[in-house]
């Protein structure tokens, strides 16, 4: 146990050392290049992690090993349930049927193909075809980190979806604005706002694109976040029934003599439990928000843990399959994100 008597110890500075990368992660996440780029301290983290585990890592006190994982696995979960106080209800309400729409049809349809695409063209093992599906289809890295607990993976393959979260959601964020003053894309300010909110990775990339856009409404924008935090509140019900699928493929798998037990990640429940209490208005705001940037501390942390914990030696055999599987799901959000948020507007 990490904090039994004997490990106590060990644990707790494994803990303060994950912290003191945490914070050096957000420190450099303020710095105006980078917070112009909507580089997250979350990523920052990871890379920080991931340099260290590949330079220094031998330097570690074995009795740390502890505290890194728990910052990895158990305040991660604390974390992802106090993500819910980023959500209320009535945001989810403005944007109406077209949002909501758009929200459920671009994340199931990516992450089903992102996982079906991954394994059957590109030969990528199941955890990090879906860790990569999660991350495109829902919100970036905070939905690697949510999904890995579910599957039960290595932590090097939530760094490789990471990472292709990372790449694919800056090029996103180039990429729309340029398309949009080009004149390519024929939407409205509300239109072109769900769009972005429901095709891009990061919320820190949705709030860039409309800020990178001269001129763009306030409308825009507001509808861009609105949606991308629709999809954020998705990955609960999501994590649910792929711990439903998981149990239910192992059950097959094994027989009905397998006993598999449902495994139900009551952390997503509870995160929905948390925006539910948030939609009730009942915090002040400034409480809200010091919530949020504690979160987004302990999010961190536990990126930061991931990076560590990552060799770059695990991802030998891997290729460049994962790019080719995160380059086929972008497409998709690129090119049917456009069209499916065109005919959802239309119709609805």
């Amino acid at each position: 146990m990490p904090f039994s008597p004997t490990n106590r110890k060990g644990t707790v500075n494994g803990v303060i050392f994950v912290a003191i990368f945490a914070a050096a992660a957000t420190m450099i996440s303020e710095i105006a290049f980078v917070k112009s780029l909507g580089i997250s301290p979350l990523v920052i983290g990871i890379v920080i992690g991931i340099f260290y585990a590949n330079t220094l890592h031998n330097n570690t006190p074995k009795a740390w090993s502890g505290g890194i994982t728990f910052s990895a696995k158990k305040i991660l979960r604390f974390a992802i349930v106090f993500y819910g106080f980023r959500i209320t209800f009535q945001q989810i309400a403005e944007v109406g049927a077209e949002g909501f729409l758009v929200s459920l049809i671009m994340l199931s349809t990516t992450f089903i193909l992102g996982t079906w695409a991954g394994q059957r063209f590109f030969k990528m093992d199941r955890d990090t075809a879906m860790l990569s599906a999660s991350g495109a289809s829902v919100c970036g890295a905070a939905a690697v980190l949510a999904t890995e607990p579910v599957l039960k993976a290595e932590e090097h393959k939530a760094a490789i979806a990471v990472s292709m979260v990372v790449l694919f959601g800056t090029i996103a964020m180039f990429l729309y604005p340029a398309l949009y003053n080009m004149g390519i894309f024929d939407m409205s300010a509300k239109e072109f706002g769900i769009y972005v909110g429901g095709t891009i990775h990061e919320v820190a990339q949705v709030v860039a694109v409309p800020a990178s856009i001269p001129g763009a409404s306030e409308e825009m924008a507001n509808s861009a976040v609105i949606v991308k935090m629709t999809r954020v509140i998705m990955i609960a019900p999501m994590l649910i029934l792929l711990g439903i699928y998981l149990s239910m493929s192992a059950k097959k798998s094994g027989g009905e003599a397998g006993g598999v037990k449902l495994v139900i990640p009551w952390f997503a429940v509870y995160f929905i439990g948390m925006a539910g209490f948030n939609s009730l208005g009942i915090v002040p705001q400034n409480i809200v928000a010091l919530i949020n940037q504690i979160d987004t501390f302990l999010l961190t942390m536990a990126m930061t843990a991931l990076g560590i914990g990552t060799v770059f030696s695990k991802f030998k055999g891997l290729g460049l399959a994962p790019i080719y599987a995160a380059g086929t799901m972008f497409a998709w959000l690129v090119v049917g994100g456009y069209f499916i948020t065109k005919w959802v507007v239309a119709t609805f």
